[in-house]
């Protein structure tokens, strides 16, 4: 026996026509898991990324400012609500 064919859904009026897909066939990346908190996208303003040809480029620059700029020292703060010396 045939099977019934599944209905396709009508296109999205933003999608161009070549673009017809079946969410209904999707699946979850297997790899997303292993780049969690290891990848920062930072979007760059055209100008700035026409400055750099490679994301190497970029990350050698920012390590060099990185380097020039001196670190304060950490100060601690008093805890807010805690209890007071009289």
């Amino acid at each position: 026996m045939k099977r019934a064919r599944k209905t396709v859904l009508e296109p999205s009026e933003d999608l161009r026509s070549e673009y017809s897909f079946d969410y209904s066939k999707a699946k979850k990346n297997p790899y997303a898991a292993r780049l969690k908190g290891r990848t920062v996208a930072v979007v760059l303003e055209p100008d700035v990324a026409a400055a750099f040809p490679t994301s190497k480029a970029v990350n050698r620059q920012l390590r060099a400012v990185v380097r020039a700029v001196p670190r304060r020292a950490r100060v601690s703060r008093p805890r807010r609500g805690g209890r007071t010396r009289s």
